[in-house]
């Protein structure tokens, strides 16, 4: 392929990947809360403050209703309560969407995991604090945070291994396949 039209390819490539990573989700349907498996982004974005070292793997997304977005915006009005930047936002909601898909659930009763609630599944009796505490967003969001702040070096990591240092899952990787939604709603709704 010649270099002028092997240019233009890139460029159009480009300019279409990034329209996509700062445009964020174009609509979101309330009641549908569905997971759609997208391929894996093959483009690194290595640099960029939201995605510094690329997706890992598939992606999955999820259509967001009124409730979920209302919890996104909660955690990153803590992020930037607790001084912290994009990146750590990115963290959190990818983390939360693995851990309750942006719900906060109560106790479950068999379907609970141990005692776990919230949006980030924290346990009270781990010490993440009360029931009221961990379901409600802010608290919970802080905590998560003041967790992520003591893992040394987890701005230079994957998302999935700073989440996982700090939620310790039995699912370690799935994290990673929230990371371009969560990236996308931080890109739609930092600056709100």
């Amino acid at each position: 392929m010649n270099t002028i039209l092997r240019k233009s390819v890139l460029g159009i490539a480009g300019l279409a990947f990034t329209g996509g990573v700062f445009a964020g989700p174009v609509a979101a349907h309330a009641a549908d809360t569905t997971i759609h498996a997208a391929k894996p982004v093959s483009v690194s974005v290595q640099g960029d403050k939201l995605i510094p070292h690329g997706v890992q793997g598939e992606q999955s997304r999820i259509d967001l209703n009124d409730e979920q977005t209302a919890n996104v915006k909660a955690i990153i009005a803590a992020t930037k309560k607790a001084g912290m930047d994009e990146r750590a936002a990115v963290v959190s909601i990818a983390t939360a969407l693995q851990e309750s898909k942006l719900e906060n659930l109560g106790h479950l009763g068999d379907r609970n995991d141990h005692d776990s609630q919230g949006l980030f599944q924290q346990r009270p009796s781990s010490g993440w604090g009360t029931v009221e505490q961990i379901t409600d967003p802010e608290y919970s969001t802080t905590a998560f945070l003041k967790g992520l702040k003591q893992v040394d070096g987890w701005q230079d990591m994957p998302l999935t291994k700073a989440a996982q240092t700090v939620q310790v899952s039995a699912y370690p990787d799935h994290y990673a396949q929230w990371e371009q939604q969560a990236a996308d709603l931080v890109a739609e709704h930092w600056n709100k």
